[in-house]
């Protein structure tokens, strides 16, 4: 990923995420990604899920642009018990989508803000950076 791919100005309440041709690997389903392709036995009896075939993964690439824009809402948190402290906007947001691999495309429907359901941009210390 570019170094200049996140561009941020929090106190507008705007940020942009822009990433073009990632290299990544299609695992096919959650199981396969994490088990490296040796899918999940299942099926054994008293097992309470089914097996999951293996399914090797194939190297794809992925494109994504996110922003965020507008506040809707402010929240400041500080809790020293936890040695954590944030400011954190309620804001809008869009993500346009797109996955290639052989044989593969993917694009998502042009980006429509009604379709966003929570988004927040937050600026936070914790730990050693607490103080």
């Amino acid at each position: 990923m570019e170094h200049d791919a996140l561009e941020v100005d929090f106190d507008l309440g705007q940020a942009r995420l822009c990433v073009r041709g990632l290299d990544v690997f299609d695992d096919h389903d959650l199981a396969n990604s994490l088990t490296q392709g040796l899918g999940l036995p299942g099926g054994v009896v008293g097992s309470p899920y089914p097996a999951i075939a293996p399914v090797t993964p194939i190297r794809a690439t992925v494109s994504f642009d996110v922003e965020w824009n507008g506040i809707a809402a402010m929240a400041e948190i500080h809790n020293s018990a936890q040695n954590f402290m944030g400011s954190f906007l309620s804001t809008g947001a869009t993500i346009k989508w797109s996955a290639d691999e052989p044989g593969f495309h993917f694009e998502s429907e042009t980006p429509d803000p009604k379709w966003n359901l929570v988004s927040v941009l937050g600026r936070e210390k914790n730990g050693v950076f607490f103080t």
